[in-house]
């Protein structure tokens, strides 16, 4: 008989020979466009500090400043004694920001989904979800024990069919607002709009638009100037454009006030340290403030954008820091990021399951502190991906 390990083994096995096994790298430098990654280093478009905030002084100071006062550690659940006043003033920032009444702050973006969902949903409700949706979303619409359905990636007809057949007692249209590995937007206005008509939620995981969109880096909502009526469940992550850690949910003092009773994840877990809470405040400040940096940003895009299109390299519809190459097989995939690795350049390889079955990519991901020099070398290293064919074969991390 096959030992536990054994089993295990053979699961490990077979995903290596798919070329799907994911390795870890070590970094030994802060996020930034250039980084240094098992002992080398690299011109990284595989992160996602899209405004470069993540190492940012005054980010690092408002950090060290706040685990001197109050050490490392929260010590407890934000319901017992661990929620700080550094918490708390970056949970009204926030509410601010994003124009609700109230917001909520989760350890990770992973749970504020499963909190929501689970909170608010479950049996003899529908939660409907867009293919592309993240992982998190997915898996907290099954956990929450509603029915779960997924419509067509954006396909709104599919959706209205769908909702109009539907007699649950709630209802929930859940979506990404930039698809993580496609790096579109969802069309957030025609959503509200159905959600209206059939008596159903919307709610948002903002986790890439955050920062990124909008005049003022407010997102998805600032973007499309959605109101909590027309969106009632705004979730953002703080781990992206805005180079700390954490998550949050935006919207009702009801809805919020729900949520503390509610969200498992919420009661039974550590509240964040509090120097993360207070490098927040520095980082959505800077965020509010130096508008040049988002500017920047876009402008990248564009000239990125611009190159691929003159070297007819096969972009994606994609505004955002998030530019996809869809290359098909693992193996071409792993090909091409190994050439780009071995002339120093960092990109995500990304195969299934993270993305559909025969729809590998190169994930390349633009930050503020990218140079047209760094992006002329990234176009540079594509063009001779694509023209001279690919080179040898690595397993990289996805």
């Amino acid at each position: 008989m096959a030992s536990f390990d054994d089993e295990l083994k053979a699961a490990l096995d077979d995903r290596l020979k798919q070329q799907r096994y994911r390795q870890r790298t070590v970094s030994t430098s802060p996020q930034d466009a250039r980084v240094t990654v098992d002992g080398k280093p690299y011109l990284a478009f595989a992160n996602n500090d899209y405004l470069g905030l993540a190492n940012h002084p005054n980010v690092v100071s408002a950090f060290q400043q706040a685990a001197i006062e109050h050490g490392v550690g929260s010590g407890a659940s934000h319901l017992v004694y661990g929620h700080t006043h550094y918490h708390h003033t970056l949970e009204n920032s926030l509410a601010r920001f994003t124009g609700r009444e109230r917001a909520l702050l989760f350890s990770t973006g992973y749970m504020a989904n499963m909190g929501v969902i689970s909170a608010l949903a479950g049996r003899g409700d529908s939660v409907y979800q867009d293919r592309l949706n993240h992982a998190s979303l997915i898996d907290a619409g099954i956990v929450s024990r509603a029915t779960m359905k997924r419509y067509r990636h954006n396909d709104l007809k599919q959706l209205e069919y769908m909702l109009s057949k539907d007699t649950a007692k709630r209802k929930f249209v859940v979506v990404d607002g930039v698809f993580s590995m496609d790096g579109d937007i969802a069309p957030l206005p025609a959503l509200s709009l159905l959600c209206h008509r059939y008596g159903a939620q919307l709610m948002v995981d903002d986790a890439h638009g955050f920062g990124v969109l909008g005049d003022a880096g407010g997102g998805c909502a600032e973007h499309f100037q959605l109101s909590v009526n027309e969106l009632p469940i705004l979730v953002g992550t703080l781990g992206k454009a805005f180079g700390t850690f954490g998550a949050f949910v935006a919207g009702s003092t009801t809805l919020i006030e729900t949520l503390i009773q509610f969200a498992r994840p919420y009661i039974y877990t550590t509240a964040l340290p509090p120097a993360v809470a207070a490098a927040t405040c520095a980082s959505l400040s800077l965020v509010e403030s130096d508008t040049h940096r988002r500017k920047t940003l876009h402008r990248t895009i564009h000239y990125f954008r611009e190159g691929a299109t003159a070297l007819a390299l096969p972009l994606m519809e994609s505004q955002t820091p998030i530019q996809p190459i869809v290359l098909g097989s693992d193996t071409r995939v792993l090909r091409a990021a190994n050439h780009l690795r071995e002339n120093g350049v960092l990109v995500g390889a990304i195969r299934p399951p993270t993305v559909p079955e025969g729809t590998g990519r190169l994930r390349i991901t633009l930050n503020a502190n990218h140079s047209k020099a760094d992006v002329d070398r990234l176009l540079e290293l594509l063009a001779d991906v694509f023209s001279s064919g690919d080179k040898s074969t690595s397993l990289l991390s996805c």
